[in-house]
């Protein structure tokens, strides 16, 4: 069986836009530039703008507007976007001659943006970089969306899709070969130039001076730096000696990250360092160390005895730098294996057991993506990876974690955490009152530690364990923090104004009101996914990456069986949704955790994308029917922003709860539904 024919295009354009390339190559191209484009801005701000390490959604929301102007800006205007590279040079110029820098004094580094910045404030840079990204974005997304009135509706969303996995697969290549910016800004000054090439001396000025700008820009950066660009960070290093002491001193993203010194002279100064091996009651053989960095835990642990070390760091840059400069060598050691993962991750995937594990100052001071408020520490230090840690441990093993906790609340909240794993009051021993440099340790049982002052035991206002659906440890009530709210509404504002100045009359949208709400609640269901495999398979770049290219296949499934067969009417696809809603409710996350990994990735993708089909199964039926296809595609983009903003409702509610929202939104979306007989929209 065939599905019907789509409904013949109607939109009022403009004569179609004159171009070397073929309708669909063109298509396919601006759709990967325009992902591609996104996902670097977010990558390159973020190690520039140090605000942005804790707010990449705040470049996502941009974006998301910025492409929703793109579309609905088709048919009011023929002059190519020249303005979306002139933007680009501009931001990238301004980024570079105003660096926002971090104190190194701050104590308050990890709780939300309480920052001592040097540069320009974030009520000043945030906005330009949200503007910025929304005429960036707007550019490449015009270009797409005229393509779209010389197809079907379906054609074109079909090779939109395959743009899209296009850019996010060019991404990931250059972020596992650790591409410098350089490289991206020349991918992005390539595409500029194939599909804006303009006829005249005068506008290919206007195109190749930015193109020239934001490489030299970038290459200037690239040359200065000295930056390792990791898929997480810039990292950048300095190496000098103290008093005949050789010490690697690592930023990342310009942020005072950690220090590398022989372990014995580490011993002397930074009392923490011995805590952990004073208050195990026996010397560990085997070690896991989970956040290994450049490896001056790892050598301590084998100054201690340690036989067999299993050496956890996500970041390859981190643990290179350790290979290369410290001055142990202690990666070298044959006692030593060196996983590049997810702590948590590793914690739930292996079967190994230890004498000791450290969570050693395993602070990310980075989101896992611009589509989530998860850190990519978040699921470290949640109620149910401090059990999966003491179920790791041998009988008469150590559990230990230390760093620079900032706030004496988080100290007990962790303290707590840990209690309430092992059944028994840790080992609390808080080194410096400044930064609140503390120790927590506990043994599988009581005798297995030996504590100096016992631990008084939680403050009346510490905050509970934080728990895998929550997993917001920095965050002390459960609120939506001012400083969110205050940038959201602003943002809704400014997304208000814009549509109406750039896009014309909010009238133009009103038949697809349903279309909107589906794009909010699709962005919800995004995000449900990518921090639910965060927690089943790992933090990672390529996680992440795998899941973003995931959803994009079931959305481009759903739009080929649409395609090719005779779905069911759009009340029974809305049925199968809500069941697919359901039974992701129903699914716990600690049912899945506890399956073999490819038992759980087969049962995870079937419960993860089986709402995210139906839902674009939903949405491809209807938008075949649109009588204006930019508009149709422009107002779920603007929806998928909405869904941007909405997502901080998981600091209230958890990621579970956004399951509940997004069904209320498409329950609103099944009520817009036009009524049949309705007249056509143009």
């Amino acid at each position: 069986m065939t599905a019907p024919a789509e409904a013949p295009s109607t939109s009022h354009s403009p004569e179609p836009y004159a171009h070397w390339l073929p309708v669909r190559p063109r298509l396919v191209v601006a759709s990967a530039f325009m992902l591609f484009l996104e996902l670097a801005l977010i990558r390159w701000t973020g190690s520039n703008i140090v605000h942005l390490s804790y707010f990449t959604n705040f470049v996502l929301l941009g974006s998301f507007l910025g492409i929703g102007l793109g579309f609905l800006r088709v048919g009011r205007t023929t002059r190519p976007p020249y303005y979306s590279p002139i933007t680009l040079a501009v931001l990238v110029v301004i980024v570079l001659l105003f660096p926002v820098t971090v104190d190194r004094d701050t104590e308050g580094i990890l709780h939300w943006t309480s920052l001592s910045t040097s540069g320009p404030p974030a009520w000043l840079i945030l906005p330009i970089v949200f503007c910025a990204a929304a005429v960036i974005l707007m550019g490449p997304a015009e270009l797409v969306g005229r393509c779209f009135p010389e197809l079907s509706r379906l054609d074109a969303y079909r090779y939109d899709l395959i743009g899209s996995l296009t850019g996010i697969a060019l991404f990931t290549l250059l972020s596992f070969l650790n591409a410098p910016p350089v490289v991206w800004g020349a991918i992005a000054a390539i595409a500029y130039l194939v599909l804006l090439w303009p006829d005249t001396t005068p506008a290919r000025l206007l195109l190749v001076v930015p193109a020239l700008v934001v490489v030299g820009a970038l290459a200037l950066e690239t040359a200065t730096a000295g930056a390792l660009w990791s898929p997480y960070y810039k990292v950048t290093n300095e190496r000098f000696d103290v008093g005949g002491v050789p010490v690697l001193d690592v930023r990342v993203n310009g942020i005072p990250h950690q220090q590398t010194l022989p372990a014995e002279h580490r011993l002397q100064v930074e009392r923490q360092y011995a805590l952990p091996y004073e208050r195990s009651v026996s010397a560990p053989r085997d070690v896991l160390i989970v956040g290994a960095g450049s490896g001056t835990d790892v050598a301590i642990a084998l100054s201690r005895g340690a036989q067999r070390v299993d050496a956890v760091e996500i970041d390859p840059q981190l643990r290179r730098l350790g290979v290369e400069f410290h001055p142990d060598r202690p990666y070298d050691d044959p006692r030593v294996t060196t996983h590049i993962t997810d702590g948590r991750a590793f914690l739930e995937q292996t079967a190994k057991k230890y004498d000791m594990i450290l969570f050693a100052l395993p602070d990310s001071l980075t989101l896992v993506s611009g589509a989530s408020s998860l850190r990519l520490e978040s699921y470290l230090f949640t109620a149910e990876a401090m059990r999966a840690a003491r179920d790791h441990l041998k009988p008469g093993g150590t559990f230990s974690m230390y760093n620079y906790y900032r706030e004496r609340w988080l100290v007990d909240r962790l303290a707590s955490t840990v209690q309430a794993a092992f059944g028994h009051a840790p080992c609390v021993d808080v080194v410096s009152e400044a930064g609140q440099q503390a120790v927590i340790t506990a043994g599988l049982t009581p005798a297995d530690q030996r504590c100096g002052t016992p631990w008084a035991g939680p403050a009346a206002d510490t905050p509970p364990p934080s728990d895998d659906d929550r997993p917001f440890l920095y965050l002390k009530d459960r609120t939506i923090p001012p400083i969110y709210v205050i940038t959201l509404l602003l943002i809704l504002a400014v997304s208000l104004l814009a549509v109406r100045v750039l896009a014309g009359p909010y009238s133009r949208m009103r038949p697809y009101g349903d279309l909107f709400l589906l794009g909010v609640g699709f962005l919800l269901l995004e995000t449900k996914s990518v921090t639910g495999f965060a927690l089943l398979f790992g933090t990672t770049w390529l996680v992440n990456a795998i899941v973003f290219a995931g959803v994009l296949v079931a959305v481009l499934a759903a739009v080929e069986v649409t395609r090719r067969f005779r779905t069911p009417p759009l009340p029974v696809m809305y049925g199968v949704l809500a069941g697919g809603l359901l039974l992701s409710w129903l699914v716990p996350n600690s049912w899945l955790l506890s399956l073999p990994v490819p038992l759980r990735a087969v049962i995870a993708v079937a419960v993860a994308f089986l709402p995210i089909f139906a839902a674009n199964v939903v949405f491809a039926k209807r938008f075949a029917d649109s009588a204006n296809s930019t508009v149709a595609f422009g107002a779920n983009l603007l929806g998928a922003m909405v869904g941007g903003c909405l997502e901080y409702l998981a600091l209230l509610v958890g990621y579970r709860g956004l399951l509940i929202v997004a069904a209320v939104l498409y329950l609103g979306a099944f009520l817009l539904l036009p009524r049949k007989g309705a007249p056509a929209a143009t």
